[in-house]
């Protein structure tokens, strides 16, 4: 009788011990998921903070009145619907070298991002392309990159849209010392080299990997005469770099990084509200694990402008303009749109 007593009573201390360590363990874990969750709104805040400074110092919205847009739904509308979108990349020439007029655009980038797909495209348009202003008709024919350095971005969002017929739903501009600082606060960048030259005191190997600073990377992208493909080989290397950048900074480390945020934001212009931009990294980021690159073909030849005089540009032909119009409005699930003809 005492003995099956004793039992009891050791089998309610058992229990009653068994629940005591039950409730420190939940306690312990409700406790790591309390500090985790408060960690994670912290990070989170801290990002959005980051991001919101960043993009009010720089935001500068344009007009976009291009024709091939006026049936497409507005940004907010496409991002909502996780719809694809096409982002105008432009890199000026200020900043590098000791150059701080404003400059034309050297690099002329659309990049087309399907999330349906996970398909990213990076299209480059050569800087000496032959084109006719839609805003400064007096100009004749120039390069299509005096269009920034006479109209601003406006001027070259119109003028891409006459010559490719592809919507334009936000865009980013970027200087060379912005792309120099962003390089190297991302800690440096991984691209392998396409061909072997040296320049600015560095040397470059064809098939060789590279971890570029920004210094290295200014190098590797601003070579031209050295280059057998000449203009065509640099926008090679710049979409090598550009997309090396892409994938480091949408990250949620780089976004965390305030140096990287106020270094690109001191640097650069863009219509993209901070909600668009949280949305892009959100709901797009997979789609730049598959990026593909092309560029518009030209032929060069000399023509005389009543402006400039005598100067040496691109020819790209109406075929080819079509083909790569085709290909962005493919990434964008749009039906086809005949480009305009040569010469117009």
């Amino acid at each position: 009788m005492d003995e099956n007593k004793n039992n009891n009573v050791k089998k309610k201390h058992h229990r009653h011990h068994h629940h005591r360590r039950l409730r420190k363990f939940w306690w312990w874990l409700c406790g790591i998921i309390g500090v985790l969750f408060i960690a994670a709104v912290l990070v989170g805040g801290f990002m959005y903070k980051n991001l919101r400074d960043a993009t009010n110092s720089s935001y500068s919205p344009v007009a976009k009145t291009n024709q091939s847009n006026k049936n497409r739904a507005k940004l907010d509308k496409l991002l909502d619907e996780k719809k694809p979108i096409n982002i105008l990349l432009l890199g000026t020439d200020t900043g590098a070298m000791g150059r701080d007029y404003k400059g034309r655009t050297d690099t002329i980038m659309m990049v087309s991002i399907n999330p349906k797909t996970n398909q990213t495209k990076i299209v480059s348009i050569p800087r000496d392309m032959k084109a006719k202003l839609p805003g400064y008709p007096e100009d004749g024919f120039t390069k299509i990159n005096a269009a920034y350095a006479e109209g601003g971005v406006a001027e070259t969002i119109k003028t891409l849209d006459k010559y490719y017929s592809v919507p334009i739903d936000g865009y980013i501009l970027v200087n060379m010392e912005g792309l120099v600082k962003g390089v190297d606060q991302v800690g440096g960048i991984d691209v392998v080299s396409p061909l072997t030259f040296n320049n600015m005191g560095y040397s470059f190997v064809k098939g060789h990997k590279y971890h570029l600073n920004g210094k290295k990377a200014l190098a590797f992208t601003q070579t031209r005469h050295g280059d057998p493909n000449n203009d065509y080989g640099r926008q090679d290397r710049e979409r090598r770099v550009i997309v090396a950048l892409l994938k480091k900074s949408v990250s949620p480390t780089t976004l965390l990084n305030q140096k990287f945020m106020n270094s690109m934001a001191s640097n650069m212009q863009t219509d993209l509200t901070m909600g668009q931009m949280m949305k892009i990294a959100m709901n797009y980021r997979k789609a730049t694990d598959h990026t593909s690159t092309d560029h518009a073909q030209g032929k060069g030849q000399m023509i005389d402008t009543p402006r400039f005089g005598q100067m040496e540009e691109e020819f790209i032909n109406q075929k080819e303009r079509q083909r790569i119009s085709n290909e962005i409005r493919a990434n964008l699930g749009l039906n086809k749109i005949t480009v305009v003809e040569d010469g117009e």
